[in-house]
């Protein structure tokens, strides 16, 4: 029983705020036909009114985010067609790394850093894992395996890092850029500040929702290893 329960427990810490985060982006993406451009066009405006007149605002499938190698704001297309207090926020949100990128915030060249040896650390530990478990049921010995599971948390471990140490540049993003362009710019009504702040937080807090759902993934191999 108390397995069961520590097993509801980590899958609600682990999906409980990526379903938040997605229950805030809905609840403010409805169309405001009384806005004056779309989530694009409003992206397109703060690069160039803050000289980033070469960085592009492209379509995505692969979800919202600034690509720092391409130099690109890249927006998803109901966000980047949409005329909404989650379009205009997640541009202001995305335009907001641009701006880190271009003031060279070392915080998010740290992560992105991180992240790349994340990626990089997942394709080797997959190739690692499958011939450790191959040389172990090969050989039948457990030292094989243990060296597989050893791999798995490792590489479990540096993910979750990737994600964590994203936070404070999300947050950065958030709330000393976006927040302020927003509100000084008063590209939104007063009443819809608060929607606004809600859906950038939502923004911030995306890389721990990821954070936690990696957490969840590993504690799932290790109970599959074990």
């Amino acid at each position: 029983m108390l397995w069961i329960a520590a097993l509801v427990l980590l899958m609600g810490l682990a999906f409980g705020p990526t379903l938040w985060v997605r229950h805030v982006m809905r609840t403010h993406a409805a169309d405001r036909p009384d806005y004056p451009g779309t989530g694009g066009e409003f992206a397109r405006h703060l690069l160039d009114h803050h000289g980033l007149n070469d960085v592009p605002v492209d379509i995505t499938e692969e979800g919202d985010h600034y690509d720092p190698r391409d130099k690109a704001v890249r927006l998803s297309r109901a966000l980047y067609e949409g005329r909404s207090v989650t379009a205009v926020a997640v541009a202001a949100h995305e335009v907001g790394h641009a701006l880190q990128d271009r003031d060279a915030y070392r915080p998010l060249r740290w992560c992105h850093r991180l992240v790349s040896t994340a990626n990089l650390t997942d394709r080797i530990g997959t190739i690692v894992i499958f011939g450790l478990s191959a040389l172990g049921g090969a050989a039948l010995s457990p030292r094989f395996f243990l060296f597989g599971v050893a791999a798995v948390v490792l590489i479990g471990l540096i993910r979750v890092a990737a994600h964590l140490v994203m936070l404070p540049v999300e947050f950065d993003a958030s709330f000393r850029r976006a927040m302020p362009i927003i509100d000084q710019g008063r590209y939104l009504p007063p009443e819809d500040m608060p929607a606004a702040h809600a859906v950038l937080k939502a923004a911030a807090y995306t890389y721990v929702a990821a954070s936690l759902f990696q957490v969840l993934n590993l504690f799932r191999i290790l109970r599959a290893f074990r």
